[in-house]
């Protein structure tokens, strides 16, 4: 008679442990659309992160709204870039978000970070002499953002590579029930950034050597890493459109040195490109350290690189 009822409650047994929901995950918030993705792609089959800044909107001069403060109430890990970048986050993780952890992806150990260069309009160097890791340089500048260094640091595959690893071990610390599945991922994602590096290494190429101008200085640590160089930038601080005088100065290199392509970016009017462009010859293309068109989710990071990079090989094609 027992193992009559328990054959009859098995079925129930077995319906009842599949719906048990799985362990949840961490309440996790990222700030820009790169981190975004490689946190996704490590947490994929266990949960989803939120993204403070969305859309085509710029982390520089951002604005929280109440939703965004919600986030940050309710999360457990806090993943951003840096004060560097994020400049308006730096109050709100003391008194939204005290209580979670929070990983600064510009203090995670290795990270190369490259100095802001100086007035706009760049001198050729040498890529090997300014890579340093964290924590061995200084500051390059009075300026806020040169305290830090350039925070573009994501657009080097090798530092994406150990921000998924600083990413990984902090999910595992706080949730070391899907430790397996976190390590997993971490580790298919370390190989998809290797093949990535050297698909975009061969396919830039062309453009060595090529001389052309970015809307701000976003783009050093992808120059450094694939050994391509931009001649200057139209501003130093995107939020401040350049002046006249400044504007003059570059039509005058761009005539000058011949360069090919201007860049402007999606988060930025592009007027003062245009205004410049204007009977010099060069051809205007757009580079998005951002991903601001690129759908949301894992795939976002190597779409914005690849894209980057094609940008680039295409305005700069003879």
């Amino acid at each position: 008679m027992p193992n009559k009822v328990l054959c009859a409650l098995a079925p129930a047994i077995a319906a009842l442990l599949s719906a048990t929901p799985a362990l949840a995950a961490p309440q996790v918030v990222t700030t820009i659309k790169p981190l975004h993705s490689l946190v996704s792609g490590v947490m994929e089959g266990v949960g989803e992160p939120q993204l403070l800044i969305e859309g085509a909107a710029s982390p520089h001069g951002f604005s929280m709204r109440p939703s965004d403060a919600a986030k940050l109430e309710s999360a457990e890990i806090v993943f951003w870039i840096g004060e560097g970048m994020e400049t308006f986050l730096a109050g709100p993780l003391d008194t939204l978000a005290s209580d979670a952890t929070q990983v600064e992806m510009m203090a995670v150990e290795g990270i190369s970070i490259l100095p802001l260069r100086e007035g706009g309009l760049f001198e050729p160097h040498s890529h090997g002499d300014e890579d340093h890791a964290h924590g061995e340089g200084e500051a390059h500048d009075h300026d806020h953002h040169h305290e830090h260094g350039d925070a573009h640091i994501w657009l080097d595959p090798q530092n994406a590579r150990l921000m998924v690893a600083a990413i990984a071990d902090a999910l595992i610390a706080a949730d070391p029930d899907n430790a397996e599945t976190y390590n997993a991922n971490g580790q298919e994602l370390a190989a998809r950034l290797d093949q990535l590096q050297q698909e975009i290494d061969a396919q830039i190429a062309p453009a060595r050597g090529k001389p052309f101008f970015v809307f701000h200085d976003a783009y050093h640590a992808f120059e450094n890493r694939f050994d391509i160089e931009a001649t200057g930038s139209f501003t130093v601080n995107p939020e401040v459109s350049p002046g006249a005088g400044r504007l003059t100065e570059i039509q005058g290199v761009v005539a000058e040195t011949g360069a090919a392509c201007l860049f402007a970016e999606p988060q930025f009017s592009p007027q003062v490109i245009e205004t410049v462009a204007e009977g010099t010859g060069a051809r205007i293309g757009t580079l998005d350290p951002l991903g601001a068109e690129i759908a949301d989710g894992p795939d976002l990071y190597f779409t914005l690189i690849e894209t980057m990079a094609t940008s680039l090989t295409d305005c700069l094609a003879d």
